[in-house]
């Protein structure tokens, strides 16, 4: 099956040889120092601030956001959340869960957030926004909101669990204090991490503030850190397996390098379907994902064909977007061939009738 989702995602054969071998024992000098490298590559990519910091959770991507939520946050915050999409309403129940004081900024669905919904918000202290709004496939714009956010000295929370790598996100020129991602997007290894990136603003404020949970303690996960190491278990395997991956990106040119070719196989699909009946949903859409729109209904039917008779996964929308819209994703490790099996498949379904 080619996986053309939006994550897990296909891996390229180095890292899944690693998957082929036993999970060694890790509470180990050399596994320390892998995960040291771990976290000096992942503030090299991302453009950290100097003695900013990277964890690594066994969790989902919603893992890091809870936890970000629960340990950077408190209860006198005033937090503003960006709501596009799925992505978007989960740090709204996760902000409801923890009952923490905010205000949801909507964006229609694909649509951009511009200036002037934040308007009026400019004594807020923090903003929670998923850079890339995975279900509809929308960049949002950063240099816009990190703008907002240092004039009016926000603490600014990126979610680039879809982002990273695919689309520019440099940490420092956007004022970030936290960017959360995971294993299974455009890293392209198996799922079951997450990782969190802090400024020093962000670790002084997970160190001032109460610790409300044992296992997504962010006050925890930064102690161990500093030795290589996680308070409990890892996944040990995954996190190997983000080494050589880490290792392979920065050996190919780095990251932008790699951004490049996610960019390419992009740009090659959405250049190639012009000629099919498909409207594309996003205003802005990110590297990473097209969103579709068939212009005759259908999308579930789309999908299942194109896994049962094509051998190819592309990825459903879920809730009342289920028939709506699907999305292809352009992340892992995908070729130009790959992409235009893809793209021949869906020709011809529309020379059967079938879109």
């Amino acid at each position: 099956m080619l996986n053309f989702t939006v994550g897990p995602v296909m891996s390229d054969p180095d890292v899944i040889e690693v998957a082929n071998h036993s999970t060694p024992y890790f509470r180990t000098p050399e596994f320390s120092e892998v995960m040291l490298e771990n976290e000096r590559l992942m503030l090299e990519f991302l453009n950290a601030p100097p003695d900013s910091r990277a964890v690594f959770l066994t969790a989902s991507g919603t893992g890091s956001m809870e936890s970000v939520v629960m340990n950077v946050l408190n209860d006198s915050d005033k937090i503003i959340v960006i709501n596009g999409g799925s992505f978007g309403h989960r740090f709204v129940e996760l902000c409801e869960l923890h009952k923490r004081n905010f205000t949801q900024v909507k964006c229609e669905f694909g649509h951009q957030l511009v200036r002037e919904q934040l308007e009026g918000l400019e004594n807020y202290t923090a903003l929670l926004i998923n850079m890339h709004e995975t279900s509809s496939g929308v960049l949002y714009d950063m240099e816009m909101v990190a703008g907002f956010c240092r004039v009016n000295n926000i603490l600014l929370i990126v979610d680039a669990i879809s982002a990273f790598i695919a689309d520019p996100i440099d940490m420092t020129a956007f004022g970030a204090a936290v960017v959360i991602a995971g294993s299974q997007k455009a890293l392209a290894v198996q799922p079951g991490i997450s990782f969190i990136v802090f400024s020093p603003e962000a670790i002084e404020r997970v160190g001032n503030n109460p610790e409300t949970c044992m296992y997504l303690s962010l006050r925890q996960a930064l102690m161990n850190g500093k030795r290589g190491q996680t308070p409990f278990t890892p996944a040990v395997t995954t996190l190997l397996q983000i080494n050589t991956r880490l290792h392979q990106i920065s050996n190919s040119g780095g990251i932008l390098q790699e951004r490049k070719k996610i960019a390419s196989v992009a740009k090659d699909f959405r250049s190639s379907i012009k000629d099919l009946p498909f409207e594309l949903v996003s205003e802005f859409p990110s590297n990473a994902v097209t969103c579709l729109r068939p212009i005759h209904g259908g999308a579930k039917k789309i999908v299942r064909i194109l896994r049962d008779e094509y051998q190819i996964w592309v990825c459903p929308n879920s809730g009342e977007m289920a028939d709506v819209v699907f999305r292809i994703g352009h992340i892992g490790y995908i070729t130009h061939e790959d992409n235009h099996k893809l793209i021949d498949a869906l020709y011809d379904m529309n020379r059967r009738g079938l879109l």
